[in-house]
């Protein structure tokens, strides 16, 4: 069986990979540390298709030691103990050095069992992981070991993958392949920043290309039915999610109307309204708030009318919401304001009532000052009288401060002047 293309041109050298420069361009920290030959204990993060393990086995394939590899998604304890049992033994005289890929996937146990000897240098740990390593990875793993984060190459980088993986089929099948500068951006555009993905992307379209004369012809058509959607990079349970519904609340509080609709259209092409709905109903309060109170109204029937609608049409009255929320004037007064008063519940300090405030009419034999003495604030001009109502560790405590937009500062005025503040 023929290997898949994107194994026969992976890169033999750190010159050869393509994109993150930042970590192994001339002079960079992980170039030096590669270098040097002694190679510490070093945990790669990032997507799929950036290079973590191309990385990972040129340096294995540069040292002198034992090399074991191990993906996380099929090892078991039992291979962890064939790479321990070398420990010591003439065929790891320079040491062992352990590739696992998909660290995520080892449980605790697992993790574990390799504590020792990483720490004590008989075993060089390489781990890759697409989950952020600050919690898919154990603790003591983490703090015996260097991580480095790898980052989506840029289009123009990919592109000269795609280039060297169209000249590499060539060379295989002994054939000219006609393909565009046109062809060679889409794929490289459309791929999502995964090399893998574009590589895949060139080994399709090469299949599926017209046979000429000349040898075969890559079609644009080809090449997007082919590439479509390829660029979404989605799990509903992993970082992407997350980082989306992030980007997303930050764009809105942000106010910048395009972008959100760039991050509530790559949760919407996933198929995910339930989770975009979810965070607008948040946002609704938490970021624009009082500033504009029908806000959450018509968030809500926004949702409601995506809910009932489903995909595609959904997408116009959540597409209403973003737009709105992003393009409201903005306060998170009562968002700041119930994390204060939550806070003070949380250290203790929900322990009494005022007296006037509670329900029930009658003291014990023990009370010193005999009866409720509560005002019906209706009983009083403007509906408003003044009295106790925090508990007495919280006397004069505030939480709310009104925010500077038109709506809150209206009822600043209206209360200012009927409590005689200034």
């Amino acid at each position: 069986m023929a290997s898949p293309l994107a194994d026969t041109i992976r890169p033999q050298s750190l010159d050869e990979v393509v994109g993150q420069t930042h970590l192994i361009g001339e002079g960079k920290p992980l170039r030096r540390i590669i270098e040097s030959g002694k190679i510490p204990n070093m945990i790669f993060y990032g997507p799929s298709g950036t290079g973590k393990t191309t990385v990972a086995r040129i340096i294995a394939e540069n040292t002198n030691m034992s090399l074991h590899k191990l993906n996380g998604t099929s090892a078991s304890v039992a291979d962890i103990k064939d790479v321990i049992s070398e420990v010591g033994t003439f065929a790891a005289t320079d040491g062992i050095l352990l590739y696992l890929d998909e660290i995520q996937y080892f449980n605790k146990k697992q993790q574990q069992s390799l504590l020792e000897y990483i720490e004590s240098g008989d075993i060089t740990l390489i781990a890759s992981t697409t989950e952020n390593p600050y919690f898919a990875v154990f603790n003591a793993v983490i703090s015996r070991s260097t991580v480095f984060e790898f980052k989506p190459p840029e289009s123009a980088d990919i592109e000269k993958a795609v280039r060297r993986a169209f000249e590499r089929l060539s060379e295989q099948n002994n054939t000219d392949y006609e393909v565009s500068d046109e062809i060679i951006r889409h794929i490289a555009v459309s791929c999502g920043g995964d090399v893998r993905k574009a590589v895949n992307t060139v080994e399709l379209t090469a299949l599926s290309g017209d046979i000429t004369p000349d040898g075969v012809r890559v079609t644009m058509e080809s090449a997007k039915l082919l590439s479509q959607r390829s660029n979404m990079k989605y799990d509903r349970d992993g970082d992407q999610h997350y980082d989306n519904l992030s980007a997303l609340q930050k764009s809105i509080r942000g106010s910048d109307e395009n972008a959100a609709l760039h991050y509530a259209a790559r949760l919407m092409a996933a198929g995910d309204i339930i989770s975009l709905s979810r965070r607008l109903l948040v946002i609704a309060s938490e970021d624009v708030g009082l500033a504009y109170p029908n806000a959450v109204t018509i968030v809500k029937s926004c949702v409601d009318s995506a809910m009932q609608l489903g995909l595609p049409e959904a997408r116009i009255p959540l597409a209403q919401a973003v737009v709105l929320l992003a393009t409201a004037p903005k306060s998170n007064s009562v968002y700041e304001a119930i994390n204060m008063a939550m806070e003070d519940v949380n250290n203790g300090l929900a322990v009494d009532f005022p007296r006037c405030l509670q329900n029930k009419h009658f003291d014990g034999e023990d009370a010193e000052v005999k009866g409720q003495f509560y005002k019906y604030p209706h009983a009083y001009p403007n509906h408003w009288v003044e009295q106790q109502y925090m508990p007495d560790a919280l006397k004069g405590k505030v939480y709310y401060n009104y925010g500077d937009n038109k709506q809150e500062q209206m009822a600043k005025a209206y209360w200012d002047k009927i409590k005689g503040e200034k």
